[in-house]
């Protein structure tokens, strides 16, 4: 009891700090039917908008090396809660994605294998009514654990969300009305031990644009009515390898092109930039098509050369 309520009280501080409030907990369980706190936290004024966390009931975050990322990880969600649709993302392809039924936190395998598991979901968010998703179970080893300072939801939902848009992005995700769970691996091979930072993927300042300007149709002009999204999100500067700095500096050069209006970190889709509907479906058409398992035809009618 002692530890539930000072969890409690420790969420409920930190959320203060980034101008969250603390809406609810709700007593619940792990994989492994250990005790969990799940918390639901709101932004004052906007009722529609809910961030749910589940923490350990017995996880203390309220230390030095802890609270900073704690801290850092509720101000990103503030701002995240903001946008129309705070839990969709795009990939560099140009796939829109709704991230959801993640169950954290981590638990070990039970097949055997010296991994921590995360079972969750993402669906094709492109406002169409196919019901096209991918289930998800991304494992994490324990070496690379060992770099993460909690295996807890706001220690590692940044790298695990990155490492599965990098997954969609190399074709290794089909999206379908019903199936299995689908593997994806996070490896050692997204972070960079000499310079300490997660790596996922090499762009240039073209790609980036393409990628803020795709982001701002779908997550703006199509699923949220053409209200603002937060342009400079470190989760997306991480998975394109650049500064939040970098993407606001292009997201004010895009407005000035009128293809995005910009106040302060948010910026919203223009009539100009959805006038241009049909190269972004185009790319969406293309990038779930990767993610289709492709069959050389001859054999399939029986004329390989065996």
């Amino acid at each position: 009891m002692t530890s539930k309520a000072n969890l409690v009280s420790s969420i409920e501080a930190a959320a203060a700090k980034a101008g969250l409030k603390l809406v609810s907990t709700t007593e619940a369980s792990d994989f492994n039917g250990q005790p969990t706190q799940i918390f639901q936290l709101g932004l004052p004024g906007l009722d529609d908008r809910r961030l749910q966390l589940e923490l350990t009931e017995a996880f203390d975050f309220d230390k030095a090396d802890l609270l900073p990322e704690m801290t850092a990880h509720l101000t990103g969600e503030a701002r995240r809660l903001r946008n129309p649709h705070p839990e969709c993302y795009v990939t560099l392809g140009g796939l829109p994605l709704a991230f959801g039924k993640f169950q954290w936190p981590f638990h070990r395998s039970t097949s055997g294998a010296d991994t921590y598991i995360v079972h969750g979901e993402i669906d094709l968010a492109d406002g169409g009514t196919h019901n096209l998703h991918a289930k998800i179970a991304a494992s994490v080893t324990v070496t690379f654990a060992e770099i993460v300072p909690a295996m807890e939801q706001p220690y590692a939902e940044s790298f695990v969300y990155n490492a599965i848009r990098k997954t969609v992005d190399f074709g290794q995700l089909e999206f379908l009305k019903s199936g299995n769970r689908q593997p994806v691996p996070v490896t050692t091979r997204f972070y960079s031990r000499w310079q300490k930072k997660f790596l996922f993927t090499e762009t240039d300042d073209q790609e980036r644009l393409r990628y803020l300007l795709s982001k701002v149709y779908w997550l703006s002009g199509v699923l949220g009515n053409g209200k603002p999204v937060w342009i400079s999100d470190p989760r997306d500067a991480q998975y394109l390898n650049t500064t939040e700095q970098d993407l606001l500096r292009m997201a004010g050069h895009e407005a000035g092109e009128g293809l995005m209006t910009l106040d302060s970190e948010y910026a919203a889709a223009t009539p100009k930039l959805m006038a241009r509907a049909a190269e972004y479906e185009a790319a969406r058409d293309a990038a779930l098509n990767f993610t289709k398992p492709q069959f050389n035809e001859s054999m399939r009618s029986g004329h390989a050369n065996m």
